[in-house]
């Protein structure tokens, strides 16, 4: 079996540690190896030695103007990972936050134009979502979480479309054949997105004054985010 390593990027333990169970059940690996990126470089494991890698998410953004150090360690290690899949060396799925880094890496433009609140969206695939091995099973369109305040502007250069939306278009694309990265978050279920609320009440992902009904739209919407992350284990294989 393919071996996978999930990448931690949250600075909040509860939220970092809620993440990795759920990438580690919607991927079908109960032993998920993990690594959290704030804490040590990648230079602490064999990272190179892995099939595969899913980066998580952060409150980081790409567009933030005071990073610390630890940011910029977390941003470079980040790009390494994307590089050596780029190359084709190995599988990488990069959400959220993750976007913004392979974004500026490819030379794309990571802007604050197209926010959005937590939410359960509708994703459309485009024809080449509809074709991929990841996405395509789930044609003509997803539901998902999404919940940032930057994003990419447009489809960066070499990278092919995936998935979009009318209010923040980029939602998912594909470098090559082994590198993914997606604006909103296929791990999370309900339950798991509710609980991530109550981490980040405070920091602008929705109004705090309507906390109670943004739960429990949560707790009702059905996504389908775990399908891709099913599928995930194969591609790596492949």
């Amino acid at each position: 079996m393919s071996s996978v390593l999930y990448v931690c990027v949250r600075p909040e333990r509860s939220a970092a540690d809620a993440e990795h169970r759920s990438f580690a059940r919607d991927l079908g690996l109960p032993r998920l190896h993990r690594i959290d990126l704030l804490h040590a470089s990648l230079e602490t494991v064999e990272w190179e030695q892995f099939d595969g890698f899913v980066i998580g998410g952060s409150p980081f953004n790409v567009t933030d103007d005071d990073k610390g150090d630890t940011q910029l360690i977390v941003e470079r290690d980040l790009e390494r990972i994307a590089a050596r899949a780029l190359d084709g060396r190995t599988t990488a799925l990069f959400t959220c936050y993750g976007i913004g880094v392979v974004t500026r890496m490819l030379g794309g433009r990571v802007v604050l134009d197209h926010p959005e609140r937590v939410q359960a969206a509708r994703i459309r695939l485009t024809a080449a979502g509809e074709t991929d091995a990841l996405f395509g099973p789930n044609a003509p369109e997803m539901s998902v979480f999404t919940a940032h305040k930057e994003s990419a502007a447009e489809t960066p250069p070499g990278a092919t479309l995936l998935a979009t939306k009318d209010d923040c278009p980029v939602q998912a694309y594909r470098v090559g054949e082994r590198l993914y990265a997606t604006q909103f978050h296929p791990e999370a279920s309900p339950q798991d997105f509710a609980d991530r609320m109550a981490v980040y009440r405070a920091s602008g992902y929705f109004d705090p004054s309507e906390y109670a009904a943004t739960e429990r739209m949560v707790l009702s919407a059905s996504v389908d985010g775990a399908d891709l992350l099913a599928r995930f284990p194969a591609l790596v294989s492949s």
